[in-house]
């Protein structure tokens, strides 16, 4: 079994870390226990030209990064992270008198061939400005295009759900793959779920039986990988890992974020602090009831539209999930102290020290182990995440959502 996270981003792209780096993702990617890791952004010639020089080849159509670049790691039995070739692009075009504005993950065999794609899509847009580029290219010819370049190039519509930039978004979106990829429609083999949905929200809407469900962190900062991801039991070589997208054999589970958690997951009006349920949205007709302006309609009353089955409905071939928050956040809700603090960062780099991965403490360590390390307010904390017992203040219209895992009185109780 290996984890992967195969939708990142590099310093190239825009609202980005400047420690989006390889190394720093290689670093990450040992703190957190995940095995293959994407590139992010292949499209951008200067990052592409960065992996040549700093990443080398390591087996069937993966890459590791060179020794004499890698960041001393203090985690307990790391492990050693690959690479393979991924990049999004963002498609905004006119289809059926509409304009579609739909994010697209790629996934390529080799640098080589990130070459040729890049090649052909500068012919089309600037390529040089964001390492997500914004091309004027439909969805379809983008698929067809990247597998003229490679038969192994898989395309994965990518956080389906979210309102602005996706396939099934509430602003601009499509109703079923083949309105939006047409005659290459049989080519689309999986979506990425996206942090605003879980799996069990998607089981609910027939035409994703076909489809694989992946999770990816689509993370802007190397701390953030990880924050969701896909589990795989196939060999960790490029062919393979196409090969259980496509098929779903060697898809295992996949780790999620409480959806509540994402930007997107209720309808609202930032600006104006509303946030409704799908139903109370519906009784406002979709209008902000402070100013009278639209509301942006999240990813639960998307979901609720496209559903044609009721709440806990599972598929055949269903894969099951975790839902999980990130290591660091679990301290910090769990004492109280500050997410970014020394507090909380010490515990956190020394429950990786004693314990092993961030991913093996929050899903598979002994909670007696977790307590010994770091006491038992953080444990309790681990237990009621991994038990679901949070409560959650939604995100909407592109605020996040707020986690809360015990009160003050509980905190003092467990001292």
């Amino acid at each position: 079994m290996f984890i992967a996270d195969l939708h990142i981003h590099s310093h190239y792209s825009i609202a980005t870390s400047k420690s989006c780096d390889a190394a720093h993702f290689d670093y990450w990617a040992k703190q957190k226990g995940i095995s293959i890791i994407g590139t992010g952004d292949f499209t951008h010639p200067a990052w592409r030209a960065q992996l040549k020089e700093q990443l080398e080849l390591s087996g069937e159509g993966k890459y590791r990064l060179k020794p004499r670049l890698s960041l001393p790691s203090i985690v307990s039995g790391k492990c050693e992270p690959y690479f393979i070739v991924s990049g999004e692009v963002s498609c905004i075009y006119k289809r059926h008198g509409r304009t579609r504005k739909v994010h697209n993950l790629i996934l390529l065999p080799s640098l080589e061939a990130a070459d040729r794609l890049s090649v052909k899509l500068d012919k089309i847009g600037n390529i040089n400005s964001d390492g997500r580029p914004i091309l004027k290219l439909d969805s379809h010819d983008l698929l067809d295009i990247a597998l003229s370049v490679s038969p192994e190039a898989e395309l994965i519509p990518a956080h389906v759900w979210t309102p602005h930039f996706s396939i099934f978004g509430s602003f601009s979106g499509f109703q079923t793959m083949e309105e939006c990829f047409g005659d290459l429609a049989n080519h689309i083999h999986a979506v990425e779920t996206g942090l605003s949905s879980d799996p069990s929200m998607n089981w609910r809407i027939s035409q994703m039986d076909s489809l694989s469900l992946i999770s990816n962190s689509d993370a802007h900062s190397p701390s953030k990988l990880g924050r969701e991801a896909s589990i795989f039991s196939c060999q960790p070589e490029y062919k393979a890992l196409i090969q259980a997208i496509r098929t779903g054999n060697g898809l295992e589970s996949t780790i999620e974020v409480f959806p509540e958690e994402g930007k997107y997951h209720m309808d609202g009006h930032r600006r104006c602090n509303v946030c409704l349920s799908p139903e109370e949205a519906d009784r406002y007709s979709g209008i902000c009831p402070v100013c009278g302006k639209k509301l942006t309609i999240g990813v639960a009353h998307q979901v609720e539209s496209y559903a044609d089955r009721p709440y806990g409905a599972v598929p055949e071939k269903s894969h099951p999930f975790v839902k999980l928050l990130p290591l660091i956040e679990v301290i910090s809700v769990s004492t109280g102290w500050p997410v970014a603090g020394k507090k909380a960062n010490a515990v956190y780099e020394h429950l990786l020290a004693e314990l092993g991965p961030e991913l093996y403490i929050l899903r598979q360590c002994p909670i007696s182990d977790i307590e010994i390390v770091a006491g038992a307010i953080i444990a309790e904390g681990v237990r009621r995440v991994r038990s679901g017992q949070v409560k959650i203040s939604p995100g909407y219209d592109g605020r996040y959502g707020s986690i809360s895992l015990m009160t003050q009185d509980e905190r003092l109780a467990l001292k």
